[in-house]
């Protein structure tokens, strides 16, 4: 995580709504807070799972137990690091802060009633606290009991949760919905936490994560949210001869709402998110943003998404976004791709970070960065959620990685979805790479008859259905062509890495086959039949 170098609106405008934010001015405690003395007391026994904490937490507040869970995968990955504090200064699963933008951590003590200490450290009071700001937010925003129900009436309140406003804001919300949309599971100490997918359709009201693309970049995928003018110097007193991996030690919407903080004093240029590889930039390259000390002013930093201790947020599809950006500001900026050029921030002069980190894996990244497609970047030249990923074939449906996609994104992927709605007879109006609504009535559409969740969202499920679509000719090792093609796109979107659409089915796509039928409970034979065509076919 940088250091500077200096010392230096609901779904209904009712009356509760009205009074429940008067309340909050003029005590600064949420409406929750009123109802609290009529809950069941915290229980006494803190030993109990986190899956518990989950389930009494969502009761005790009345908040959807897997958006709760949904919220705390975002922000963490349910991993509450000991109570050790983020970089903006967030504690525990459900990430409350104790920052001059966002007090959540004394809410939720003003609310349950908890000491501070207990809400850092203690998971189960954590989840809580969590549930109660959430609570907090919905009675701000008027929700009453039976929309409280709706999972999708909760989408504002999840925004506000984020700490930040607008497009930062609705970003957050719609990660957290995607999470909800494609569904999720983690492994912590003890116990499995899961969460099913489900259709959703959260209710925005004038929330938008629409985004302009970022300004005189050699890399216009990536989205554009400014950094605070206080985070960054305009201009640079050094010519620009390296790029500087970080880890974010947070949550990629919360880093960004932390560099949009006056009081932060931090920045990078860009943040890449884990789940998907999307990017945003904070700083524009011709300025110096505040992230290695000494380094700042001949520097371009990135940040990834994740924890040093937690190699679970280094996926192949992050690794690989990042990689291409890489790339592209060293063939931009004249960079050499070597390790001398390309390092870590702990390897940044006169700093006192350690990331990286020990997970981060530097062969293979710079594999990636050198182009090397075994490693695994190929032609793609991006991860971004606006789907402007490279193609690796002339028909424009094979990328090295399928990013998610939903309503307002934009690009080569977008392109491509469409181009497959419209072949298997769902009408998603022209091919132009805009998300808009006709391409979103045919997502839907085709979602509900593939009894896929039905959410608008295309990700890893609707990916797969859609790559896969066609006849089942059995393959095997030795055969090549068009149907080995579109298995080998199909199986990308499955297994979340790269088997390159080269047509032939040579021992990397019979692994990839023996890996899918292994996860999907099939016979282990490396064979594709019928079986494996209509796991495919159904998303799976």
């Amino acid at each position: 995580m940088p250091r500077r170098a200096a010392a230096h609106t609901g779904r209904r405008a009712s009356v509760l709504a009205a009074l429940a934010v008067t309340a909050l001015s003029a005590t600064g405690t949420p409406a929750a807070a009123a109802t609290a003395a009529h809950l069941p007391a915290t229980p006494a026994d803190r030993r109990h799972t986190m899956n518990q904490a989950f389930v009494q937490a969502a009761g005790r507040f009345d908040v959807p137990r897997d958006l709760l869970a949904a919220v705390g995968y975002g922000e963490t990955h349910l991993d509450g690091h000991t109570g050790h504090p983020s970089q903006a200064n967030g504690y525990g699963v459900m990430h409350l802060a104790s920052n001059p933008a966002n007090r959540s951590l004394e809410k939720a003590a003003a609310i349950t009633g908890e000491p501070l200490s207990r809400l850092r450290r203690d998971t189960a009071a954590n989840i809580l606290g969590g549930a109660a700001v959430l609570r907090s937010y919905a009675d701000r925003l008027g929700l009453d009991g039976d929309e409280r129900d709706d999972i999708d009436a909760w989408y504002p309140a999840v925004a506000q949760y984020s700490g930040t406003t607008g497009r930062a804001a609705a970003r957050y919300a719609d990660t957290v919905y995607a999470f909800l949309a494609q569904g999720f599971a983690a492994t912590v100490p003890g116990e499995r936490i899961s969460v099913a997918a489900r259709p959703v359709a959260p209710v925005k009201g004038t929330l938008s994560a629409t985004a302009g693309r970022a300004p005189i970049t050699p890399y216009p995928s990536a989205l554009w949210v400014p950094a605070d003018s206080h985070n960054f110097t305009v201009g640079r007193t050094a010519t620009i001869d390296k790029v500087i991996i970080h880890v974010t030690q947070g949550s990629y919407a919360g880093s960004i709402k932390w560099f949009q903080d006056p009081t932060a004093e931090v920045s990078a240029h860009y943040v890449v998110r884990s789940s998907d590889g999307q990017i945003t930039q904070t700083v524009r390259d011709s300025d110096t943003a505040y992230h290695a000390k000494q380094a700042n002013a001949s520097a371009l930093g990135i940040e990834h998404e994740g924890y040093i201790d937690d190699p679970s947020w280094f996926t192949d599809t992050m690794y690989r976004a990042s990689a291409a950006l890489t790339r592209a500001l060293c063939d931009k900026y004249g960079i050499p791709k070597d390790r001398a050029h390309i390092i870590g921030h702990s390897e940044a002069p006169g700093t006192d970070h350690t990331d990286p980190g020990r997970y981060w894996d530097w062969n293979r990244y710079m594999g990636f960065v050198e182009g090397d497609s075994s490693s695994g970047s190929g032609n793609s030249t991006g991860g971004s959620s606006s789907g402007s990923g490279g193609s690796s074939s002339s028909d424009g449906l094979g990328f090295a990685s399928y990013t998610l996609l939903q309503s307002g994104a934009s690009g080569a992927q977008v392109t491509a979805v469409q181009q497959l709605l419209n072949t298997q007879g769902y009408a998603a109006g022209a091919a132009d790479g805009n998300f808009g609504a006709a391409t979103l009535s045919a997502v839907k559409a085709y979602q509900t008859t593939r009894g896929l969740p039905a959410g608008g969202i295309v990700g890893p499920k609707t990916w797969t259905a859609l790559l896969s679509a066609g006849s089942t000719p059995t393959l095997r090792r030795g055969d090549s062509g068009a149907d080995v093609k579109r298995l080998q796109r199909s199986l990308t979107a499955a297994l979340g890495t790269t088997v390159d659409a080269v047509g032939t089915f040579g021992p990397v796509t019979a692994t990839a086959v023996r890996t899918y039928q292994t996860r999907q409970g099939l016979a282990v034979t490396g064979i594709v039949s019928s079986n494996t065509w209509a796991a495919l076919h159904a998303g799976r």
